[in-house]
């Protein structure tokens, strides 16, 4: 749910700054299959109420984790396309924090409180944590209590939302507005 509004804030740049959806369907993204294998492993990893399964913790760690090095690979691959450098950067700090802290992404129980979100051990990808390993790349703030299915959030997530609003916004089209240069003469 967290990249649904990231995409509509990077529709809403890419026509404020001049873009056309149409544009969109002009990328080419390199293993674009890669990015539908993670979502897959994600699924299986940790299924919704409406599937029927219940992984294994250290089945749903490694699938976890295999989707995310599926991810960086993506990123890795696309790394041309204007904001994908952001998006992978943060990619890599979420995976730095989830590879250190046994294979889930560490929660501050001060974050899950503010979220109003509560809960002990492991929950999906998510572990409550008051000393992690790697502290300022950690689930570490709240959304606001206004943003539908708010949760909390790290740095990592923080360069996604960036790099996939940047790279949205560019694919469509959209311009920077710079200033006008002023002629330099010599005399």
């Amino acid at each position: 749910m967290f990249l649904l509004p990231v995409v509509v804030v990077g529709v809403l740049a890419g026509f404020l700054l001049g873009g056309r959806l149409g544009r969109l369907a002009d990328v080419r993204l390199r293993a674009p299959w890669l990015f539908y294998l993670a979502i897959a492993l994600q699924m299986l990893a940790f299924p919704s109420l409406v599937m029927p399964w219940q992984a294994a913790e250290g089945i749903a760690t490694a699938l976890s984790v295999g989707s995310y090095i599926c991810l960086v690979t993506v990123f890795l691959l696309n790394v041309r396309l204007r904001g994908l450098a952001i998006a992978g950067g943060g990619m890599l700090l979420n995976l730095a924090a989830i590879l250190t802290n046994g294979g889930h992404m560490p929660a501050l129980p001060s974050a899950m409180r503010d979220a109003g979100l509560s809960f002990s051990g492991i929950h999906n990808n998510s572990v409550a944590d008051a000393s992690p390993n790697l502290a300022w790349f950690v689930d570490r703030w709240a959304a606001p209590t206004w943003v539908p299915f708010g949760n909390v959030f790290s740095a990592g997530d923080v360069l996604i939302a960036i790099g996939v609003v940047v790279t949205i916004a560019a694919a469509m089209g959209a311009r920077l507005p710079l200033p006008a240069r002023r002629a330099t003469g010599t005399v």
